[in-house]
C-alpha cells in the first residue's frame, strides 16, 4: 500500500508541475500526511515483531529490510512533494517543449524504476534487485540531458534564473527517486542472500589494512 501511494505520487506530481495546477499541488502536499502515517505504522509493527518474537536468520533480514524499504519509499514520496512545492514557486513560468518532454520522460523512468524495485521485493528477486543499478543509467542520462536543456532555455529562451534553479532541483528530485529504487534493490539482495554492498567495501578496507603490515617484498615482517 505504501509503495502504491508513492508510485501514484510520481505521475501526479508531474501532472501538477506541467499543468500549473496549484490546487493539485496543495492536494499532493497534504496527501503526504497519509504517507507519513502509514510509514510510522509499518515501522511500529516491525519493531513490535522484533521485540516480541525475536526472529532469526531470514526472518530477521525480512523485518530489517521492511524497515529500510519503508524509509526509501517515504523519502521518494517526499521528493515528489518537493516537486509540487517547486511547481508553486515557478507558477506561470513557460517551459519549452524540450524541457516538458524531458520532465515527462524522467517521471516515466523514475516510476518504472520504482515499480521494478517493488516487484523485486514482492517476488524476492535478488537478480532484478541487482540489475536496478544498471537500469538506473537511463534516468541518469536523462537527467544530464535535462540539465543541459535548462541552461539552453535560460540562455536562449529567456527562462528566468529563479525558474532555472527550481527546475534544476526538480530534475535532481527525479534522479534521487531512481537512487532510492536502486537502494531498495540492494536491500532485496540482502533479504534474499544475506549480502550487503557494504560488505564488499569492508572487505577492501580489511585487505588494505592487512597490506599495510606487509614489507616491500609483499611478505609479513618476522
Amino acid at each position: 500500500r505504501l509503495a502504491a501511494l508513492v508510485s501514484e505520487f510520481i505521475p501526479r506530481g508531474t501532472d501538477v508541475l506541467l499543468a500549473n495546477d496549484m490546487q493539485g499541488a496543495l492536494d499532493l502536499i497534504e496527501a503526504d500526511d497519509e504517507l507519513d502515517a502509514l510509514t510510522l505504522r509499518i515501522e511500529e509493527q516491525c519493531y513490535h515483531v522484533l521485540a516480541l518474537q525475536q526472529p532469526m536468520a531470514s526472518d530477521l533480514r525480512a523485518i530489517v529490510t521492511a524497515v529500510w524499504l519503508t524509509g526509501e519509499l517515504e523519502r521518494s514520496g517526499d521528493l515528489m512533494v518537493n516537486v509540487a512545492k517547486a511547481a508553486r514557486r515557478i507558477y506561470g513560468a513557460t517551459l519549452d517543449p524540450r524541457l516538458r518532454g524531458l520532465i515527462e520522460r524522467m517521471s516515466e523512468e523514475a516510476g518504472r524504476l520504482m515499480k521494478l524495485a517493488v516487484d523485486a521485493y514482492v517476488e524476492r528477486n535478488a537478480s532484478l534487485g541487482a540489475a536496478l543499478d544498471d537500469i538506473d543509467d537511463g534516468l541518469d542520462q536523462l537527467h544530464r540531458d535535462y540539465s543541459e536543456a535548462i541552461m539552453e532555455s535560460h540562455a536562449v529562451e529567456g527562462l528566468t534564473l529563479q525558474a532555472a534553479v527550481q527546475l534544476a532541483l526538480i530534475g535532481r528530485y527525479y534522479e534521487r527517486i531512481g537512487d532510492h529504487a536502486v537502494n531498495i534493490g540492494q536491500r532485496v539482495q540482502y533479504m534474499v542472500t544475506g549480502w550487503m554492498p557494504e560488505q564488499t567495501s569492508a572487505a577492501r578496507l580489511r585487505a588494505r589494512a592487512d597490506g599495510e603490515h606487509l614489507d616491500e617484498g609483499g611478505t609479513a615482517p618476522s
